[in-house]
């Protein structure tokens, strides 16, 4: 008994049901298997603060086909799931919704506050891979891991030891980027500059002797408090006799020396620069150089502090005014000149970000980095598009130490115990009860790592490392890294340094990239423009299918690509598609039938095999390349056009007939059908999942049976010719018969003059049933008179005009219809030659407009062309 199937497909009905199928056949886990290849992804882990958007819905979508499609062909597939603590953007979400009861992380103390913190993540940290499940995510969800998790911080806790121990991590005073709103150091990675407007204010700093003045300029005024020195270049002429001199530092009155350093540009400026070592990371180099004094005038939130005297309290912007104030009042203000310029903020929250001097914990990169450089430059990890190597070479050989010390209270606690008694430090797996050196009491670091810090870890730490797990032997090194272009030096950097430090070996062999998904107009999603997308609400409204569809079709690796609701509702009418012909298909088989390729094969059987034999080879040589985009084309053109469009209509003729060639074309049908699902399956997983089960198969799960491969067996190279003719010509007519508005109820003779009399003598069936045609005449010449000519692949062929339309009634319309463009054409070119509307529209706008003209005059072609056919 066949299972019946609704009249119209609803991916409510199917989608979490089909999930639950797969999860209780617990068809996601993997297991270390000696018998098949690993094939391993780690999944970027998504913060807990997190909500599905339309960068985790890509994301996931290319990770979760390319490893359904690995699993169809026999690897062992591991997908392992998690989410990160993201220490950042958790604590603020936890201070803001705090601030809203009115309590502060001071009233709660900080175990109070992680108790919260745990809490947040139990209720909010789970909810972004329940709606990862809504994409059909085929995650091993009996693994998932948190960054925060035991096993994680175990391995946290060891890399930091390690390299502590082989002095990879130090704790000194150097420049950090400092976030005034966060209170929290940030790395070089976090910080993003921003293109502003900004001022250079040109300064006079009086000689201490009276002699004269040096004239420099700065973008920072208000940072005028902390500085120890004016540098000059030691070769340039100008300035030689004032090295050694002093100058007094305006409205501070402090003395200050005049040094000489490589680090000046002699052609910048005045050749002259202000040195405030606390306040910019240059300044800071050439303040170790000259043993400079370090003044840190500012406070954690960038207020003013006690140091700049009477502009304590201020913040740095009204203190930059009144300064500049009292410096144009002074008579030190030469003037002021205007610049736009990039100025660095958090990544977070978009605060200008405060260079400061602090005491932290840095990783020393350079060791790190070498290493890592030579495994993508000698092709043991690459990136896929390659170009996206350059940004990882550029962002690692210029690599600084890395701050990795967070004033945070929610992340792994920094392993490092300090003695106030006689100042040791102390870096342990376990805490000590007691100074090792002198016996007294010791207090943990209060600070806490980057998140990246643990992030790095994620492809080994997550497989049980620093324990040699099964698991880590089986599924180490991982395959593929997918992630976007964004975060390059953020995560994929680090994973590749800290695999090939901890590890000795690459955390993967391949980084494919994507881009972001934009709006249909080009833009960046964002909060501001309101063009954001919730994929939730998509998939609510057209299915997870369709949404996976349209972030996949015309996608290429590392390109940005453009989301549409009309994209979507596209997809989903494709799927509708595919549901219709399979119930199609059930409703036209016998209990009995199984999907086979029968003894017999008619010439379209051949075809369609040749054609299915080529859309697989060619998608698994799509998918080797992570050409994604092209693979899903590829399916997508086959189901419509070769399958419902051509094949399922081609066989009509014969299920009518009934008797073995009816049975013989139902095989067909079904076991065309069987490999087509297999091969959309990995893209659109739910839809095909259900079909599968609804027609006749060995009982088995879609998601684990076999990918499709072909060897020779479907080369029938001479038949798919000669059946691709056969659709030129039935494709040519239909097109004309179009043109000419012939109903496809009106029949016509058609005559074929042809050298391939054989072929189209066995298409006249075809012929008759799609191109409307009350008989076909096939030769190698005819004479007809008022006839049609269209001419297709192999052949010229002929329809009388009297047998498809009245001449004087089909004229009138065709005199109407040209008349109506022309006025069309018309318009559209004055309106494009208007200089005034091209100069202010929007560019796509032209465009638009440009397009309607470019089709107006192609139907004016046609028209015309009719016209013509007429012999008008």
């Amino acid at each position: 008994m066949r299972k019946e199937m609704a009249k119209q497909y609803d991916p409510k009905e199917v989608e979490d049901k089909i999930y639950k199928l797969w999860e209780d056949g617990h068809y996601f886990h993997a297991v270390p298997d000696p018998d098949k290849k690993p094939y391993t992804i780690v999944m970027p882990p998504p913060n807990i603060t997190g909500q599905l958007h339309t960068g985790h819905a890509l994301d996931n979508t290319l990770q979760d086909t390319i490893i359904r499609w690995r699993r169809m062909q026999g690897y062992s597939t591991l997908w392992l799931p998690g989410t990160d603590h993201a220490s950042i953007a958790t604590e603020a979400k936890i201070v803001e919704k705090m601030k809203e009861e009115g309590v502060t992380k001071d009233d709660l103390g900080r175990d109070g506050f992680l108790e919260r913190a745990w809490q947040w993540r139990e209720t909010y940290g789970r909810k972004i891979t329940q709606q990862l499940r809504k994409m059909g995510s085929s995650c091993d969800w009996e693994r998932e891991r948190f960054t925060m998790d035991e096993g994680c911080s175990k391995a946290v806790v060891e890399v930091f030891n390690r390299m502590y121990e082989k002095g990879l991590i130090y704790r000194g005073e150097r420049i950090i980027n400092w976030c005034p709103h966060c209170k929290t150091t940030i790395s070089d990675a976090e910080v993003e500059f921003a293109e502003k407007d900004g001022n250079f204010w040109h300064l006079r700093y009086p000689l201490t002797d009276g002699s004269g003045y040096l004239e420099l300029a700065t973008t920072r005024p208000e940072t005028l408090l902390g500085d120890t020195a004016v540098a000059v270049h030691p070769d340039d002429e100008r300035y030689k006799n004032y090295i050694g001199k002093t100058v007094t530092l305006p409205l501070v009155g402090r003395e200050i020396p005049v040094v000489a350093d490589e680090y000046v540009e002699m052609d910048f400026g005045t050749g002259v620069v202000k040195i405030t070592p606390a306040h910019d990371p240059n300044d800071f180099e050439v303040g170790l150089r000259h043993e400079l004094e370090v003044i840190n005038v500012m406070n954690d939130d960038a207020t003013i502090n006690e140091l700049g005297g009477k502009y304590c309290g201020m913040t740095r912007e009204d203190c930059r005014k009144a300064i500049v104030a009292d410096l144009e009042e002074g008579g030190f203000l030469v003037r002021i000149e205007p610049i736009s310029h990039n100025v660095g903020t958090c990544y977070r929250c978009g605060t200008v970000v405060e260079p400061r001097v602090s005491k932290q914990w840095f990783v020393k990169m350079k060791p790190l980095a070498e290493p890592a450089i030579e495994v993508v430059k000698n092709g043991k990890t690459r990136f896929v598009p390659d170009r996206f190597s350059k940004i990882y070479y550029n962002w690692m050989e210029n690599i600084r130490d890395w701050c990795i010390s967070r004033q945070l209270w929610w992340g792994h606690r920094i392993p490092a115990w300090y003695c106030d008694d006689c100042g040791e430090i102390t870096v342990s797996r376990t805490a000590p009860d007691c100074c090792p050196k002198c016996g007294k009491p010791v207090r943990q670091d209060e600070d806490t790592l980057d998140t990246w810090f643990s992030s790095a870890l994620w492809p080994f730490s997550t497989l049980g490392w620093p324990d040699n797990t099964e698991e880590l032997k089986y599924y180490y090194p991982t395959n593929t890294l997918v992630t976007g272009y964004d975060i390059i030096f953020f995560w994929v950097a680090r994973m590749i340094f800290s695999g090939v430090e901890q590890m000795g070996e690459i955390p993967f062999d391949t980084v494919f990239i994507h881009g972001i998904v934009r709006d249909e107009l080009g833009r960046k999603m964002s909060k501001s423009l309101g063009n954001g997308v919730d994929p939730l609400e998509t998939i609510e409204k057209y299915g997870a299918d369709s949404l996976r569809l349209s972030l996949l079709t015309g996608i290429s690796p590392g390109s940005d690509m453009r989301y549409s609701d009309k994209k979507v509702e596209a997809c989903r009418n494709f799927a509708n598609k595919l549901w219709n012909a399979t119930r199609y298909v059930l409703m036209n088989i016998e209990d009995d039938d199984m999907p086979a390729i029968p003894e017999n094969l008619a010439i379209e059987d051949k075809w369609i095999l040749c054609e299915l034999s080529r859309v697989t080879a060619e998608m698994t040589d799509n998918l080797e390349k992570f050409e994604l985009g092209i693979a899903v084309q590829k399916i997508y053109d086959f189901i419509w056009d070769c399958y419902c469009d051509w094949y399922i209509e081609l066989a009509k003729i014969r299920l009518a007939k009934g008797g073995d060639e009816a049975k013989d074309v139902r095989s067909m049908l079904l076991y065309v059908l069987t490999n087509a699902l297999k091969l959309l399956h990995p893209f659109m997983p739910f839809v095909t999942e259900e079909l599968y089960g609804s027609i006749p198969n060995d009982g088995g799960v879609l998601m684990i049976s076999d990918w499709p491969v072909f060897g020779d067996e479907f080369n029938f190279s001479v038949e798919s010719e000669e059946m691709t003719r056969i659709m030129s010509a039935i494709r040519a007519i239909r097109t004309r018969r179009n043109e000419m508005n012939v109903p496809p109820s009106k029949k016509a003779t058609v005559y074929i003059e042809t050298s391939y009399k054989d072929t189209f003598v066995h298409g006249t069936a075809f012929i008759e049933r799609l191109a409307s045609a009350s008989s076909v005449e096939v030769g190698e010449s005819f004479s007809v008179d008022g006839a049609v000519t269209i001419v297709s692949d192999g052949a010229k062929i002929l329809i009388p005009l009297a047998e498809l339309v009245d001449r004087e009634k089909e004229l009138a319309r065709l005199s109407k219809d040209l008349e109506k463009i022309e006025k069309e054409i018309k318009m559209l070119e004055g309106k494009l030659a208007n200089e005034n509307f091209v100069s202010k529209a929007p560019a796509q706008i032209i465009e638009a407009e440009r397009a309607k003209l470019a089709k107006a005059k192609e139907k004016e072609a046609i028209i015309k062309a009719s016209i013509a056919d007429f012999g008008a």
